[in-house]
């Protein structure tokens, strides 16, 4: 697990991940051409008030490599 401090809205605010989403998460933003803090901000952003936003940026992740998997097969 690592923590992490990143910048939404202007605003820090610090997030635990396991490492393996935090290495998802950037090279998701790396192939959409966005930063980190940029990704991130789009998820907290896209899950409005619900679930908290770790559970968010595990979800997305998963969800990328659900629909990667899908265009594969």
């Amino acid at each position: 697990m690592r923590k992490r401090s990143i910048t939404i809205d202007g605003h820090r605010t610090s997030i635990s991940l396991e490492d393996a989403f935090w290495n998802e998460l950037t090279a998701i933003a790396v192939e959409r051409g966005l930063s980190l803090n940029a990704l991130v901000s789009e998820i907290d952003h896209a899950r409005g008030t619900t679930g908290n936003l770790s559970s968010a940026l595990r979800l997305h992740v998963l969800d990328v490599l659900r629909k990667r998997s899908v265009s594969r097969a």
